[in-house]
């Protein structure tokens, strides 16, 4: 009997992946193509849905290539929470000001709609006790509404659909306009079992938004991997290579489909903290060009400043608590790159890279190991250099885009040894965050005993290592590398019906590879290290409280 497999796709932010992936688990193969990102005004980030959905063709006939067609038996899509705007006949409107239709898609990291978010928390309403109690500029809400206030003629009176962009990826699939629980109930303040709330989005001006029964924004809800409509509609299947009818589950955001990909792995005989607990006791962490920290529980908790609870929007019947850092990879790679010695390390790593391979950030590593003399020593490195990473606001756990970067303890010099250090500050700056966002969950009696990682950033071991130290938490890698695209594949897995439920089919498809365990002789360092990074948030709220004043 042949193998069956099921495909994966992952839109991130800036490129299109896809796996061929075995009912176990197992990556056969991927494939990724990059995607545009216009950058047309400050704080203004815009894509082409267009674009997005043929390069999701493209890598999807590519892994599939080498199987019959009717070996595949599920497909499954994830994709960043940007917002994608389509007309009465599903073509794209424009989000741009040069009303160019192609660029139809505010990304999730788009700030445009700063006002707007800071005008809907001033209402106070109860929706917002489901989102930390502030709402942010990256969830839709205030994107929509800067739409109806910037461009009412141009795109706002034209638009008759508006979806996550997941949730465009499986109606472009299948033809259906349900919507996935994961999207609304997370980034559109949807609450199930009761559905919209329209005095939310009357009282934020929205309120043309209830014609036709939300139609715009979506009547129909299921819990993520339930199957769509008849599955692949002949067109999708014709332009991915695949079967029409072959099963499509209802999709996630990229970072819930790395929690999939990770949360269900079983971990017995690792002498890991979460075993024989439940699933509950562990935080998945999707790192890459920011981090999202998800953890589940059996009854809804609320986290000020923390996203959720959520039922149901990764785990059917389990509650959602989403932290975030809007910016983690993004800022390592700007820290770096933006240094003056960024062009002598260039260099440096360029002499060994035809004997080694090595990266920018692996050079790093071992000239950081080099510098120290002893691996503990590494960590000390950064004993009088901190940085406050919040150069792209605060997403978690205090919910202040406001906020911005800081870094103490710069000397004159500008050497590669003092890139280095700058590099180390900055990851330590981002684990003393991950800290920050899991005392407050265990204030609402989260009890996180292990960390799951996965995303681009997990690659790095030194990054993995100092978030084991600096929370005094084991860390577990998946056993794939590209635990986001296996997550995506449970989707497929659990449409097609082979598996009976999501916490089933993550069980049997993630597994652990890796541990890493704290260094214990570090726990004082970090605590230590820890009690500065909050008195640099103290500081930083001194100075705008000051400056505010002529």
């Amino acid at each position: 009997m042949a193998e069956v497999y099921y495909v994966g796709v992952d839109v991130g932010t800036a490129s299109v992946r896809a796996a061929l992936v075995t009912r176990e688990g197992l990556l056969k193969t991927t494939a990724e193509e990059p995607i545009t990102i216009w950058n047309p005004q400050p704080e203004h980030y815009v894509q082409s849905s267009t674009e997005i959905w043929q390069k999701c063709c493209s890598v999807v006939k590519e892994v599939t290539s080498e199987v019959q067609s009717d070996q595949i038996r599920g497909v499954g899509f994830d994709a960043t929470c940007s917002l994608v705007v389509l007309d009465e006949s599903f073509q794209p409107v424009p989000v741009t000001q040069d009303g160019d239709p192609q660029k139809n898609v505010v990304m999730w990291m788009d700030h445009r709609a700063a006002a707007q978010a800071d005008r809907i928390t001033n209402t106070g309403h109860r929706v917002l006790s489901r989102v930390g109690g502030v709402m942010s500029q990256e969830m839709q809400p205030p994107k929509l509404l800067w739409l109806k206030e910037n461009l009412k003629d141009r795109c706002w009176n034209k638009a008759a659909h508006f979806f996550d962009l997941p949730d465009f990826l499986s109606w472009k699939a299948t033809d259906s306009t349900t919507r996935s629980l994961c999207t609304l109930v997370c980034k559109w303040t949807y609450c199930p079992p009761i559905g919209w709330d329209p005095s939310f989005w009357t009282s934020i001006g929205l309120e043309d938004l209830l014609e036709n029964n939300f139609s715009k924004m979506g009547s129909a809800t299921c819990p993520p991997g339930s199957p769509l409509a008849g599955g692949l509609t002949p067109q999708a299947a014709a332009d991915l290579g695949l079967n029409p009818g072959t099963a499509v589950g209802a999709s996630l955001i990229d970072a819930h489909a790395g929690g999939l990909g990770v949360l269900g792995a079983d971990v017995q005989g690792f002498n890991l903290p979460c075993e024989g607990w439940p699933i509950t006791s562990r935080m998945a962490m999707i790192c890459g060009t920011s981090t999202c920290h998800m953890a589940i529980s059996e009854q809804p908790r609320i986290v000020p400043g923390v996203w959720g609870p959520y039922l149901s929007a990764m785990v059917p019947d389990l509650w959602l608590n989403e932290g975030g850092q809007s910016a983690t990879g993004r800022l390592v790679d700007h820290i770096v790159k933006g240094h003056a010695a960024y062009a002598e390390l260039q260099e440096q790593v360029n002499q060994r890279v035809p004997f080694t391979g090595t990266d920018v950030y692996s050079y790093l590593n071992s000239h950081l190991a080099q510098m120290a003399g002893s691996p503990p020593d590494v960590d000390l490195l950064g004993s009088s250099l901190h940085v406050w990473p919040d150069f792209h606001g605060n997403r978690s756990p205090l919910a202040d885009p406001t906020l911005k970067g800081m870094v103490i303890g710069l000397p004159l010099s500008q050497t590669v040894d003092d890139l280095a250090r700058l590099y180390l500050a900055t990851l330590q700056a981002l684990a003393l965050g991950t800290r920050h966002i899991l005392e407050s969950m265990r204030e609402a009696e989260c009890d996180i005993r292990t960390l799951f990682l996965c995303g681009g950033l997990s690659k790095n071991l030194l990054f993995v290592q100092i978030q084991a130290s600096a929370t005094a938490l084991p860390v577990v890698l998946p056993d794939q590398s590209e635990a986001v695209l296996v997550g995506a594949a449970v989707l497929g897995a659990c449409a097609s019906q082979d598996y009976g439920t999501i916490q089933e089919a993550m069980e049997k498809m993630a597994k652990v590879g890796r541990v890493v365990q704290p260094n214990q002789e570090l726990k004082s360092f970090y605590d230590r290290k820890y009690r500065v990074f909050l008195q640099l948030f103290s500081h930083q709220r001194e100075y705008q409280a000051l400056m505010k004043h002529r």
